[in-house]
């Protein structure tokens, strides 16, 4: 084959990596030998995870964000934070009040998203938002590659849920995009610093590396061991609901309360006001990384009335104290579960997510390593799509020519899977950080003659019984009559390299079995 129809099978076989993140999405491409962050259409190389919709048009990325302090109430921003939930879930209740939009409960408990677009009432579900910001990153790529691009590598938060991870692969459908591999952020930007740890020349056979990747939304903290291109996730923990968010809506609810006592005006109602104050905290946050002091100045905040206000580096951090203590427990358990490593044996401690500047996190995170340097060698906001970028290369035969095609990524299950068995108890079948790909088996049998069927539920969390875990999905299989404890039910869980699983039930004596895939809320479909 002559070296161009090789490189048109490739450019056939193109995969992007994108980071679909809760605050700004990334996206990158393997060309000429490396890495390539892409630009979006105003030349940035991260784009905010916002649509927008107004009676006209829909608006994705910098555009919705701009225009969000004139259309709050159809401008939509963290819906990753939805994404695979119940509306009921108390996360989702306490961001409902932070946010201008409006979220209802659809079918099956599922939050949906209310807006107004071109005139008519519109509810999407957060996978459907995901979508159109994939969609934006595909575009992207599109126009920089001057290509179609069908393939890609789609990272999620590394304490997903089933229901996450799967709601996510959707998202990538909707897109039209044939997500060939989900993998989990912190993993994602441990490819990233393996890659940069070779460019640099460090080849420690065996290498511990904790990532500690505090983002928009979510916290997770995974710690691998690198061995000659062999990742090895020993442990994950995290946080779905713990980021800059958080952060923000700590300040906005500081100067909420103090334009209050001051002016003698409550704007909490106001979605417009808000808003605006939502921006200027987010600018003021990111300020207060490189000076101790900021101000917040807006022109008719409420009712004609100016606001001006300062705050402190030290008044930020004690806002937020508790958060910033609660990641620093999280990289503690996590540490206690990641074999063979602790606090000692750790290499490196890679910080990844814009959260991961604030200096007190840095101060916190240095003092329980003893003063151990953090690595900043990687860009935390790109780190996580380089990653993504890199597992794509490897998949899609574009690293061909490249060191990476010896990595090898073994990844770990972030949560307990199990059934639910007599007396409402949460049985094991795969124990949280176990290696994936995996399958685990377990016999069942009946508990009374002539027992029609055995009903399965599958369950994820810690928690000893089922009641205090997450149901995934539940299905009857039918059991011909026979005495009690005489059939024998060979009940099996498989987990595929995206971390998504499929259920098999099979009866030893007839033969006959039933196979589920985990596709939507409370349900498991054929």
């Amino acid at each position: 084959m002559s070296k161009a129809s090789k490189m048109a099978g490739k450019r056939r076989d193109l995969a992007i990596g994108i980071d679909l993140g809760t605050t700004y999405s990334c996206v990158g491409v393997w060309q000429n030998n490396r890495v390539e962050i892409i630009p979006n259409d105003q030349g940035n190389l991260i784009t905010p995870s916002y649509v927008a919709f107004t009676d006209s048009k829909r608006l994705i990325g910098d555009a919705a964000k701009n225009q969000a302090g004139v259309n709050p109430s159809n401008t939509i921003f963290d819906s990753k934070r939805l994404i695979g939930r119940r509306f009921s879930d108390a996360s989702v209740q306490s961001d409902i009040k932070h946010w201008p939009f409006k979220v209802i409960s659809g079918p099956d408990d599922k939050p949906m998203i209310v807006v107004q677009y071109r005139g008519v009432e519109q509810q999407f579900a957060a996978e459907e938002i995901s979508s159109m910001v994939l969609m934006k990153m595909r575009e992207t790529a599109e126009a920089y590659l001057g290509t179609t691009v069908k393939n890609a590598v789609v990272t999620v938060p590394a304490c997903s849920t089933e229901l996450q991870r799967q709601a996510t692969w959707n998202a990538g459908v909707l897109a039209n995009l044939n997500v060939i591999r989900i993998i989990p952020e912190p993993t994602a930007a441990a490819l990233a610093y393996g890659l940069d740890r070779k460019a640099a020349e460090i080849r420690e056979d065996d290498y511990n590396v904790l990532v500690f990747d505090l983002g928009g939304g979510t916290f997770d903290v995974s710690v691998l061991n690198i061995m000659e291109g062999f990742f090895d996730v020993r442990a994950t923990a995290g946080a779905a609901h713990l980021g800059g968010e958080d952060f923000d809506n700590r300040m906005v609810n500081h100067f909420v309360q103090e334009f209050k006592r001051k002016k003698k005006k409550d704007i909490s109602g106001n979605p417009r006001a808000l808003r605006r104050l939502r921006t200027a905290c987010e600018r003021a946050k990111r300020t207060l990384s490189s000076t101790l002091e900021t101000t917040i100045e807006i022109d008719c905040l409420y009712e004609d009335i100016d606001f001006y206000s300062t705050i402190t580096r030290a008044r930020f951090e004690e806002l937020n104290m508790d958060l910033f203590r609660k990641c620093m427990g999280i990289v503690e358990d996590c540490l206690s579960e990641a074999w063979n490593i602790n606090i000692h044996s750790v290499h490196d401690v890679v910080l990844v997510g814009g959260s991961s500047r604030i200096p007190k996190i840095q101060q916190l995170l240095q003092e329980l390593f003893d003063g151990k340097e953090l690595c900043h060698s990687i860009n935390p906001d790109e780190a996580v799509a380089y990653g993504a970028t890199i597992q794509a290369a490897i998949l899609s035969g574009q690293g061909d020519d490249h060191e990476i095609e010896s990595f090898l990524l073994m990844d770990a299950t972030p949560l307990s899977l199990g059934l639910d068995t007599e007396g409402g108890v949460m049985t094991v079948l795969i124990p949280r950080n176990t290696s994936i790909p995996t399958k685990k088996e377990l016999v069942l049998s009946t508990d009374l003659d002539n027992q029609p069927c055995i009903r399965i539920q599958v369950y994820e969390g810690e928690g000893t019984m089922t009641r205090d875990n997450n149901l995934l999905g539940e299905f009857e299989f039918s059991v011909p009559p026979a005495p009690k404890g005489v059939p024998q039910i060979s009940i099996t869980f498989d987990i595929d390299a995206n971390g998504i699983l499929g259920v098999s039930a099979e009866d030893k004596t007839t033969g006959q079995k039933m196979k589920k895939t985990i596709t939507k809320r409370f349900r498991l479909k054929h």
